[in-house]
């Protein structure tokens, strides 16, 4: 089978899986959802796939994968961009002062907007690595779920830092406030 003969939406019937409907296709196989058995990826050399229905594809559209491609692209470009976060009034022109138990030791101070602003770098980061996790094309979705869990106790071991936000809606979420909007 050639990709100009068959396109996404034909109906196939597969000896073993029953009938699907191609969702996907890419250069050697056809993303398929099988009624009983969910989405499976079938070889395109695969000679036993029997075609119910085809949908032939036209060679101008664009696929799903030239998409997600384009839009990883796009917020790669971008992922610098921070969204504006704003430090609660209390804090705007104060200082952190770290001092070492060593009284023969210098104190350190640094500005809570500098402190403030690698919060700020530290969940945008964290937000893109989420962002690569999910449209990554390798990973499977128990690794992903699995990796995400990781980000989300991370958001969790932050939540120290919420009372520097001037908005609630700003605040890491971590484990235990996840579930309990659930």
């Amino acid at each position: 089978m050639s990709e100009n003969e068959i396109g996404i939406g034909s109906r196939v019937r597969h000896p073993q899986f029953g009938e699907g409907i191609i969702t996907g296709v890419k250069q050697s196989t056809y993303s398929i959802n099988f009624k009983e058995r969910g989405r499976l990826e079938i070889s395109k050399a695969y000679v036993d796939l029997e075609i119910l229905e085809a949908v032939t594809v036209d060679p101008d559209m664009v696929s799903m994968s030239e998409v997600e491609h384009t839009l990883i692209k796009i917020l790669r470009r971008w992922a610098e961009t921070h969204e504006i976060v704003h430090l609660g009034n209390k804090w705007v022109g104060g200082k952190i002062i770290l001092q070492p138990a060593n009284d023969t030791l210098k104190s350190k101070e640094i500005p809570i907007e500098t402190f403030f602003h690698k919060i700020i770098m530290i969940r945008d980061r964290l937000r893109v690595l989420e962002q690569n996790i999910n449209s990554h094309s390798i990973l499977t979705d128990e690794d992903k779920i699995h990796l995400q869990q990781y980000i989300t106790r991370i958001y969790g071991s932050l939540t120290s830092f919420n009372i520097l936000f001037d908005n609630r809606e700003d605040h890491f979420i971590g484990e235990s406030s996840k579930k309990d909007d659930l």
